[in-house]
């Protein structure tokens, strides 16, 4: 493997960079995202029968707060319960902008690395053609000249590796946080309704 690199010459060492940083934020992401973690069931019930039992405490928003980010954007309406709907709608509209931007972390470098991929590994094998194309000559060896060139291709081949898994993985995480914004809005909703006395 250690000879393939050596091999592919300098670029194919921006392309391993990539891979590293694209592996950990993948499984950083996939540690972070849990549905479990973000959106936990069952949240907005026991805060609407903690606030009929006892109202809005500092100790009940301190500890949605620090619950889960479905807990800071229900923190945020409950600081505003004693205000008309639309004021507390738009408390959580605020808290959820920030809930979702942290969502969000890493994904655009994730994809910028997707899509960037292929594009460095075409530069190392072009200056890799440029390179074996310089040094050859009318009398070079036919058979030495294709090796060169299948070992040009290696940064090609080592960028579409990169971006394919990745792109992969931007899509899902990506896909997996919207669904959890869609959620997080129908249950920030359904406590706004239910605390207003909208629905039981």
């Amino acid at each position: 493997m250690f000879s393939i690199i050596q091999a592919a010459g300098w670029p194919i060492w921006f392309l391993l960079v990539a891979s590293v940083v694209a592996v950990a934020l993948i499984i950083e992401r996939a540690s972070a995202l849990r549905a479990a973690h973000i959106v936990p069931e069952g949240l907005v019930v026991s805060v609407v029968n903690e606030y009929r039992q006892g109202g809005v405490t500092p100790a009940m928003l301190a500890r949605l707060q620090q619950h889960s980010p479905l807990g800071k954007v229900l923190a945020a309406g409950m600081r505003n319960v004693k205000s008309s709907r639309e004021v507390m709608k738009e408390s959580i509209e605020e808290a959820g902008r920030g809930v979702a931007h942290d969502l969000e972390r890493f994904l655009t470098t994730l994809g910028t690395i997707a899509s960037v991929s292929p594009l460095m590994g075409l530069f190392g094998t072009v200056v890799g053609m440029i390179e074996i194309f310089g040094a050859a000559t009318g009398a070079g060896n036919p058979q030495a000249l294709a090796h060169g060139i299948s070992v040009a291709l290696y940064n090609t081949g080592f960028g579409l590796i990169i971006a394919i898994p990745s792109m992969i993985a931007y899509r899902h995480f990506r896909a997996a946080v919207d669904g959890m914004l869609v959620e997080m809005e129908r249950q920030a909703i359904r406590l706004v309704d239910t605390v207003h006395g909208e629905r039981a």
